[in-house]
C-alpha cells in the first residue's frame, strides 16, 4: 500500500473515530445524565463518583483512565495507540462541552428540541447511540479505555472472561446507583435496559468484538496477502497446499486467526490485491496462543516450603 492511501485511511480512520467519540457523548450528556441515569463501565462510575463528591464527569473520566494507562503499561508492559489515546482526550473535552449549562438545547430536558416524554426511551435511546459510537470507535481500532484496559489487567491474573468481566462491572455500577441520594430503583432499572441495549446492539454491529474468526483464502496473489497480513497486521497466517478439483492444479490457501475487530481490514486489503479472491470466514471459540487468549486456571499460589 502506498504512502498516500495510508496516509487516506489515516484521515478516514480518525473522522470515524471523531463521530464515534461524538454520538458516544452524546448519549451520556444528552439523555442519560441529564435525567439521572447511567449505563456501566468507567463512564458509569464516574457519573456516580460525581453525583456524590459534585466533581465533574470529565475529571473523574480522564483521571481513572490515565492511572490505568499507567497500570496497563506497568502490569501488561503494553501501551496503548494513540486512536485509543485520541479518543479518551477527545471524550473528556466533549464530556466538559456538553455537559456545560450553554449547551442545554442538546439536553433530553423538558423545554429541549431533545426532549423525550416517554421515561422508558430515554435510555433506549442512549443505549442504541452508545453503542453505535462504541462501534465505530473499536471498528477503526481505537478505544474509550476504561473497562477495557481494566478487564486485561483482571484477565491477565484470573481466569474470567474479559465478556463476562464487562458483565458484572457493569452490573455492579449500575446497582450502586440505588445508594446514590435523590434516586430509587426505578433508575437502577433503566440502567439495566441501556446496558441490555448497548450490549445487544454493539453485538450486532460488530457480532462480538472479543470474539474471533478463522479466515480461509482462496486467491493467486496468495503471496502479496501474505505478506500484507504479517507485515502490515503482524498476524500470523500459514499457506496450505491444496489442489483443485476441477483443474487439478497445485494451489496454496492462506489460513489465518483475527479478532472480528480486525476482519474489516483484511476483507478491504484482499479485495484491493484481488477482487476474484475467494473467502471464508468462521467464528472460533476458545483461541488461545500468542495475540490471543493465554490458557488460565486462575491465581497460582505458591507452595509452602516445609
Amino acid at each position: 500500500m502506498d504512502r498516500k492511501k495510508k496516509i487516506l485511511i489515516g484521515i478516514f480512520d480518525y473522522i470515524v473515530i471523531t463521530i464515534g467519540v461524538i454520538l458516544f457523548v452524546m448519549a451520556w450528556q444528552s439523555f442519560l445524565l441529564p435525567n439521572g441515569m447511567i449505563d456501566g463501565g468507567l463512564t458509569g462510575a464516574s457519573a456516580l463518583l460525581s453525583m456524590v463528591t459534585g466533581v465533574s464527569v470529565d475529571i473523574w473520566y480522564f483521571g481513572i483512565n490515565v492511572l490505568l494507562l499507567i497500570l496497563a503499561w506497568i502490569i501488561l508492559g503494553q501501551s496503548f495507540g494513540i486512536k485509543t489515546i485520541y479518543a479518551i482526550v477527545l471524550s473528556t473535552a466533549l464530556f466538559r462541552i456538553l455537559g456545560d449549562e450553554s449547551m442545554k438545547f442538546l439536553w433530553s430536558v423538558e423545554g429541549q428540541p431533545l426532549y423525550v416524554g416517554d421515561g422508558i426511551l430515554v435510555p433506549i435511546i442512549g443505549g442504541l447511540l452508545e453503542a453505535v459510537g462504541l462501534a465505530l470507535i473499536i471498528m477503526r481500532g481505537g478505544s474509550t479505555g476504561g473497562t477495557d484496559i481494566l478487564a486485561l489487567i483482571v484477565n491477565k491474573f484470573w481466569p474470567i472472561t474479559i465478556g463476562r468481566f464487562y458483565l458484572f462491572a457493569d452490573f455492579i455500577v449500575i446497582t450502586l446507583l440505588i445508594f446514590v441520594p435523590g434516586h430509587c430503583f426505578t433508575d437502577v432499572v433503566y440502567g439495566y435496559i441501556t446496558m441490555g441495549v448497548c450490549a445487544y446492539v454493539l453485538d450486532l454491529i460488530m457480532l462480538g468484538k472479543d470474539s474471533t474468526v478463522q479466515v480461509i483464502i482462496f486467491s493467486n496473489h496468495y503471496k502479496k496477502i501474505g505478506d500484507y497480513i504479517n507485515q502490515d497486521m503482524e498476524r500470523g497466517v500459514t499457506a496450505l497446499k491444496a489442489v483443485g478439483w476441477y483443474t487439478q492444479e497445485d494451489r496454496q490457501v492462506l489460513m489465518v486467526m483475527l479478532r472480528k475487530t480486525e476482519l474489516p481490514e483484511l476483507v478491504k486489503a484482499v479485495k484491493d490485491i484481488d477482487e476474484t479472491a475467494f473467502v471464508t470466514v468462521v467464528p472460533a471459540n476458545n483461541v488461545y496462543g500468542e495475540g490471543f487468549d493465554q490458557m488460565k486456571t486462575g491465581i497460582v499460589k505458591k507452595k509452602k516450603q516445609s
